[in-house]
């Protein structure tokens, strides 16, 4: 059994595989900024790990990937008395079949350097990956895997705590579909706004980066917790990879290791959701 650790600074996602398969059998989501000790994480994960069917002495690998260093230090310390092998993080200076061809490489995100080694591994094509979570990040990514750089922008939460925090009479709703966009009810125009300002922006900033990029058929995939949700509403995403980190940091863990795994492609038709042909 391997764990991956996808530590966002709003929630970790954790995902569990199988060795010598690439598919996410089960996953689970846990506060990052709810402070914990190592034993207190240690136990949450043994409850998970409980629940998917295993025992703690099943767990063969652990990769961490993490933009926040002080849970990572408590993550780590957790997983040390889970296993006898060391989790492996991911960072800038890991050694992975991809290239960082920006200006600041050891500053890029670990969450974005797996998502490069995925979707080479996936879709092997020209790729703008969406990520839609706490900050949504756009990656541009060659078929040869190399991270050209991208954009970062405000979150799909970041409106919902603007309005809750500068408004003292409009109520805080929750990021679903509208039924329509021209609302007739307070709550009913504060959900068109907040859901259509998001999809609007993921098409326009998407548009401008093919346009400046000069790769207009440039696969359009998009991950991240809320990508299912708003994904479908867009007219450039094309494809949705939920766990395309989750996929990336295994992928990682398998080189890092020298893929005495196996793998292969398969998993694109397994897991990727295809919206238009």
């Amino acid at each position: 059994m391997h764990l991956v650790f996808d530590v966002g600074n709003t929630e970790t996602v954790i995902g569990l595989f199988r060795p010598g398969e690439l598919g996410v059998e089960r996953s689970w989501r846990y506060s990052t900024a709810l402070p914990r000790t190592p034993d207190e994480l240690r136990l949450l994960l043994e409850a998970f790990v409980r629940e998917a069917g295993f025992e703690g002495d099943a767990l063969e690998r652990c990769v961490v990937g993490s933009v926040v260093p002080a849970h990572t230090e408590v993550l780590l310390r957790a997983l040390a008395r889970l296993t006898r092998t060391p989790a492996l993080v991911i960072d800038g200076v890991s050694e992975l079949p991809i290239r960082l061809a920006v200006e600041e490489p050891l500053t890029v995100g670990p969450d974005r350097i797996v998502n490069t080694l995925a979707a080479k591994h996936l879709y092997g094509r020209d790729t703008v990956v969406v990520d839609l979570g706490t900050a949504t990040t756009y990656d541009c990514i060659t078929g040869e895997g190399v991270f050209l750089g991208g954009v970062i922008a405000p979150g799909v939460l970041a409106g919902q705590d603007w309005l809750k925090g500068r408004t003292a009479k409009l109520p805080r709703v929750d990021l679903h579909p509208p039924d329509r966009v021209i609302g007739r009810r307070t709550e009913s125009c504060l959900q068109s706004g907040l859901f259509f300002s998001i999809v609007d922006a993921v098409d326009g900033i998407v548009t401008r980066i093919r346009e400046e990029w000069e790769r207009p058929g440039a696969l359009v995939v998009a991950t991240g917790g809320f990508a299912p949700i708003l994904a479908p509403h867009s007219r450039t995403v094309e494809r949705v990879e939920p766990h395309l980190t989750l996929l990336g940091l295994e992928l990682a863990g398998r080189h890092l290791e020298g893929g005495r795994d196996g793998g292969g492609r398969g998993v694109e038709a397994a897991s990727g959701a295809t919206l238009r042909s």
